[in-house]
């Protein structure tokens, strides 16, 4: 069955490639197109263009925060949900799955009537420095709040997944049977066993954080994504050349993620 199966995989494969490949090569042939030849000033003149540093390094910094705090949120919450309240998991998944349902336009303006809301109610109290300082150009952390939200669908189902592979209750039970401390036996005893999850988390999280627009822009501000599309509206060859090294490095990122999860499960039997 699998040998008469092996063509049409190989035809699926192919068309997959093909769709994904084909826009590919006409981005890098626009880049690299010139009148005289072929020229790779697009790509050369990436690093010395103004904003390119900074809007990277406030979207990695963005990335970073995001996944940090994502991770600690959901982590505690999606083990306590599978060893003390199963019941309460579709409740979980459906406030999980809020951010794919809502249009980020609707967002966005949720956003910003709630970050007006403040200054004029709050002016005469400590919490009006609070919304000031979230709003920092240099680093916002109201992005930071905003991606995390846009992140757990993601990361609820990274982690769920990583979940329902181990036997979560048998190994805190062991922990704790050995003396450990809740926090020291979601550390010491589940976390290493989660650590394929927590990587396809902070991927995706990342992958999420290097793309969005929307957010960023109607909010007023510059990381990596707002970055490439101003660029564009006057160097569109460098805009497209930016976009295909984001995308390569994107990829990279994934075969870098897919080889540490084969290196992992091919070791794995040997121990035993």
């Amino acid at each position: 069955m699998a040998r008469r199966l092996t063509p049409w995989r190989w035809a699926v494969l192919g068309l997959a490639a093909l769709y994904f490949l084909v826009p590919l090569a006409a981005s890098v042939v626009f880049t690299v197109d010139d009148p005289d030849g072929i020229s790779f000033d697009a790509y050369t003149k990436i690093l010395s263009t103004g904003g390119f540093v900074s809007s990277l390094l406030l979207s990695l910094e963005l990335a970073v925060a995001t996944i940090v705090v994502v991770l600690l949120l959901m982590v505690p919450a999606v083990v306590a949900l599978r060893l003390g309240a199963p019941r309460l998991r579709p409740v979980v998944e459906v406030v999980c799955s809020l951010p794919l349902v809502v249009p980020p336009i609707a967002f966005v303006a949720g956003i910003v009537s709630v970050l007006k809301w403040g200054p004029d109610h709050l002016s005469r109290t400590p919490l009006f420095q609070t919304f000031v300082a979230i709003q920092n150009p240099s680093f916002p952390v109201v992005l930071v709040l905003a991606y995390v939200v846009m992140a757990l669908p993601f990361v609820y189902r990274a982690l769920d997944a990583g979940l329902r592979a181990i036997d979560v209750r048998t190994l805190v039970e062991a922990a704790r049977s050995c003396g450990a401390s809740w926090p020291q036996a979601l550390v010491r005893a589940v976390l290493p066993n989660l650590r394929g999850a927590l990587l396809n988390a902070a991927f995706l999280t990342l992958a999420l954080v290097l793309g969005e627009f929307t957010v960023a822009q109607l909010l007023g501000y510059q990381p990596f994504a707002v970055w490439i599309y101003n660029v564009g509206s006057d160097q569109a060859q460098m805009s497209v050349a930016v976009s295909v090294l984001s995308l390569l490095v994107t990829w990279a990122l994934l075969l870098a993620l897919a080889g540490v999860g084969g290196g992992r499960n091919r070791t794995a039997p040997s121990r035993g």
